[in-house]
């Protein structure tokens, strides 16, 4: 849009089985709105960090606190992972011991929860690469160095669950 940005990402949850609810971002060079599914989310720390007086994150625009909240939203997905490799590290254990008609269905389970995770990031790492590639004038010089560290870690996230979709092939 002319007058702003519009941006959708997903946070992940992962209560007993992980689902990822919809934020979505309006970027503009004074503001920033943020519109969320369901209460609780991952912006605690940001928060946080707006409330301390002496925060880098209030002496900057706009565009460094759409930043922080995608940035926010992209390191969610780090706990997920980890919980994963430690369910594949313990189903990887049961099938060495013993195979059952539910360890295959345990199997399938994890299998479809990292497609799901896969299909949730995967438009993350194309909306960084847009925010990097393309000139807008929502976004300086000086956020884009911060941008490409989430972008990064989208890319770390994506080669992640590609190893663990491996893995639970394997």
């Amino acid at each position: 849009y002319p007058n702003h940005l519009f941006i959708i990402a997903r946070i992940p949850h992962h209560p007993e089985r992980p689902h990822s609810e919809q934020v979505s971002l309006f970027v503009g060079r004074n503001f920033v709105v943020s519109f969320l599914e369901d209460p609780g989310d991952c912006f605690d720390a940001v928060r946080a960090r707006l409330r301390d007086q002496q925060g880098h994150l209030r002496a900057c625009g706009a565009d460094y606190l759409a930043y922080s909240l995608l940035d926010a939203v992209v390191y969610a997905y780090f706990p997920v992972l980890e919980e994963h490799g430690e369910r594949l590290d313990r189903l990887e254990d049961d099938v060495a011991r013993h195979t059952s008609p539910q360890m295959v269905a345990r199997v399938h389970e994890v299998k479809t929860d990292l497609l799901h995770l896969r299909r949730d990031v995967w438009p993350h790492r194309e909306a960084l690469n847009a925010l990097l590639r393309d000139r807008s004038p929502f976004f300086g010089d000086e956020t884009r160095v911060y941008l490409r560290d989430t972008y990064d870690h989208v890319v770390q996230i994506i080669d992640l669950v590609e190893l663990y979709r491996e893995m639970v092939a394997d």
